[in-house]
């Protein structure tokens, strides 16, 4: 029978969350030679390469299978020992999310305020990659763009966020002075939040179909990107949900008929607790009201 020593597991968590041998070293109070020794035992036991050594270190997807259950395993231990009320060091269960930077803006935190004895450790990545870090089993669940679920997770639709081409009303005037036209989007600047904001780019397919490669500025922060386009820096698609609390006029739509949606997912083990089930609820009720 495999043994999946609880030790073991813990320092492979660690190892991944962490990125590296001396930094799970830290957090489990250890040495690297230890982690390293559970790491290879866990390895020898389930017969498989669960890590990759390199920088940061990273589960093969065998890792990924256990450290899921790693997180798991310490949600419904961690649930326990709440309920039983034994002191922790923190007074509360930790839940580690995946979230989107666009809806950390906007709907997600009025959602995790009002939960107590619950603390969340926010994991920024786009809507594309954070069902990745479900998968990768560095959190318990994900605001995600994937509708597929992740072996061993269920997913539900939250909703749709909806974004409009936004631009400066002077830079408006001075870059499309007759319109949304080709020859206009091929030159204006944009503002992309990284290289992995497809945005943009899924707004010019929708105008003229193969986009062309205007300028582009690269502002990796919600509140910077639009401040960024406020100050006429370039047009970028700006979340219905934050341009509804801007001052008015500081902002024009470009093409009012030309939204971009993105259909929002909530991903979470199927063997749930109740801190999660929690969190789950709260989310739910939190997109119901804003993203319809």
């Amino acid at each position: 029978m495999m043994d999946l020593d609880r030790e073991r597991l813990a320092a492979l968590g660690a190892v991944v969350t962490e990125g590296s041998f001396d930094a799970a070293a830290r957090q489990l109070h250890v040495t690297p030679s230890a982690i390293s020794q559970r790491i290879r035992a866990l390895e020898l036991a389930v017969g498989r390469v669960l890590v990759t050594r390199g920088r940061p270190v990273r589960a093969t997807p065998s890792g990924a299978i256990l450290v899921r259950a790693a997180r798991q395993m310490e949600a419904i231990a961690a649930d326990a020992i709440h309920a039983l009320s034994v002191d922790t060091p923190a007074g509360a269960v930790t839940v580690p999310l995946a979230v989107n930077a666009d809806s950390l803006a906007t709907w997600l935190l009025p959602a995790l305020a009002g939960l107590a004895d619950v603390v969340v450790a926010l994991h920024r990545e786009d809507q594309d990659r954070t069902a990745d870090l479900l998968r990768e089993g560095l959190v318990w669940a994900a605001v995600t763009a994937s509708p597929d679920p992740v072996p061993g997770c269920r997913v539900e639709p939250l909703g749709t966020m909806r974004y409009h081409a936004c631009a400066a009303p002077d830079f408006a005037r001075r870059h499309f002075p007759d319109g949304v036209e080709r020859a206009a989007l091929a030159t204006a600047p944009v503002v992309n939040y990284d290289r992995d904001d497809r945005l943009q780019d899924r707004f010019l397919e929708l105008r003229v179909g193969v986009p062309p490669l205007p300028p582009r500025h690269y502002v990796p922060s919600s509140e910077a990107f639009v401040t960024a386009v406020r100050l006429g820096m370039g047009w970028g698609m700006v979340p219905d949900l934050q341009a509804r609390d801007l001052p008015k006029g500081c902002l024009t739509v470009l093409d009012p008929e030309g939204a971009v949606d993105v259909a929002l997912y909530w991903a979470q083990p199927r063997r749930s607790t109740p801190t999660l089930e929690r969190v789950a609820a709260a989310v739910r009720t939190a997109a119901r009201r804003e993203l319809g």
